[in-house]
């Protein structure tokens, strides 16, 4: 065994099954992350489990494995319920899950969102899938249609609860919640214990292990924080002279309006800079055609508003561009989160007008970080190559 003072370093320390350490082996994962080392144990055991993580720690390996490892092959019914805030984000949950099960060809797992075909979706409810994930609204279209019955559920999770819960699922969750009589196990995975979210542990876990994994040592994303001063075509030059120079291979440019984003991506691809922008006016089948390409790494750059900026997980961002400051604070921290995952570095660049000066200094309070100035380009860009 790899421990050290009874400590778990590797998954092999889990009692995990053969099946599934064969999966992580083909992720090439073998050391568990700090999460996934103090959720997957009492996950296994069937606690209660709210646990308050930053992003890109490794949260859906974190619920995902002890999942797979309690699904159960003889029946034929929804076992376990996953709930995102976004379609994004369950999309990818989905994914990640399919995954895990492949050396389990008889687990299904099916999303559940809005802005697909209802009729898709109710097909695939057909071939009784053990693993559901969806967002609260699109969940409860099927349930009122009587699509999906919940009473086998024996887990489920709140990805991004406080995100959730923020964004006026309350009565939602409640009510999804309320559908499940035989629940054996409720996991809330939350960036923060906002209100809302302690208030639905208070109503519906059971003595839940607490788990806080704070932004410090190895948990702490690897993020380097610039700023350069820049306006207009300024920022669109710089973004390509870093890219192309500094030899990045992926990157997201935030910014503040829909109309932004085309903007922006349209002068890139003009530059022959390969991106495409995403926000809500683009139909979903478009945006996930965008974001599925930007994952294979047969797009470079994604223009996004901040609808991309939380609930999206995409791995091996390499560098996020704040076209514009944020609307609000906290989004920063959401905005470059996005890179700086799963224990790689990233680069984060804020562009900065002459009147945004005491804006930035408000961001620098809230995240505890001083932002180093760019002020020769050429050299950042030689220091970073």
């Amino acid at each position: 065994m790899n421990k050290t003072n009874g400590k778990i370093t590797s998954f092999k320390d889990l009692d995990l099954s053969k099946e599934t350490l064969d999966v992580l082996s083909r992720m090439g994962i073998s050391t568990p992350s700090t999460v996934q080392r103090e959720a997957i144990p009492p996950m296994m055991a069937w606690y209660d489990v709210m646990a308050k993580a930053p992003t890109g720690t490794g949260k859906t390996l974190a619920f995902g494995i002890p999942i797979i490892e309690h699904i159960e092959k003889e029946t034929q019914a929804t076992q376990a319920l996953i709930l995102s805030p976004t379609r994004e984000l369950a999309l990818q949950i989905g994914q990640d899950l399919s995954y895990l099960a492949r050396t389990r060809p008889w687990i299904e797992v099916v999303v559940l969102y809005g802005g697909q075909p209802i009729r898709n979706q109710m097909k695939a409810l057909r071939r009784k899938p053990q693993i559901v994930v969806a967002t609260p609204g699109r969940l409860i279209d099927h349930l009122k249609r009587h699509n999906l019955n919940l009473n086998q559920v024996e887990m489920v999770i709140l990805d991004e609860a406080d995100r959730m819960l923020d964004m006026g699922f309350v009565r939602d969750v409640r009510f999804i919640l309320d559908k499940m009589p035989r629940v054996s196990q409720i996991a809330m995975f939350s960036a923060t214990f906002s209100r809302d979210v302690m208030d639905i542990s208070y109503l519906y876990q059971r003595e839940p292990i607490e788990i806080v994994v704070e932004e410090s040592g190895k948990d702490k994303p690897d993020i380097s924080e610039y700023v350069l001063q820049a306006n207009g075509e300024e920022r669109i030059i710089a973004i390509r002279t870093i890219l192309n120079k500094a030899d990045i291979q992926r990157g997201i440019v935030f910014v503040n309006m829909r109309q932004s984003a085309d903007m922006v991506a349209k002068k890139l691809r003009q530059r022959k800079i390969n991106a495409a922008a995403i926000h809500g006016d683009i139909r979903q089948q478009q945006r996930e055609r965008v974001l599925s390409n930007f994952r294979q790494g047969k797009l470079r750059v994604l223009v996004a508003t901040d609808v991309a900026s939380r609930g999206l997980d995409i791995s091996n961002v390499d560098i996020i561009f704040n076209y514009d400051l944020p609307l609000e604070n906290e989004n920063y921290i959401h905005r470059i989160g996005r890179t700086g995952r799963a224990g790689k570095s990233g680069i984060a660049v804020t562009f900065l007008a002459p009147n945004a000066l005491e804006r930035l200094k408000e961001i620098e309070l809230i995240t505890g970080t001083k932002m180093e100035e760019i002020t020769d380009l050429n050299k950042f860009v030689a220091e970073n190559r």
